[in-house]
């Protein structure tokens, strides 16, 4: 679930929510695997539509 707590979208507040770890550490994740190959913008963008927002 996206999270409330949000930067942008709250997907990494979600995932860092559902796996119990900081979100910083989930958002630093992202941005490292972008400018490695850039594949985490396609799975934030897709995760941004599918994930429900938290109640």
């Amino acid at each position: 679930m996206r999270s409330k707590d949000k930067k942008i979208a709250g997907v990494c507040a979600g995932l860092a929510n559902y796996f119990d770890i900081d979100p910083t550490i989930v958002r630093i994740l992202f941005v490292i695997i972008f400018f490695a190959g850039g594949a985490s913008l396609l799975a934030y963008l897709i995760m941004w539509i599918a994930m429900p927002e938290e109640p």
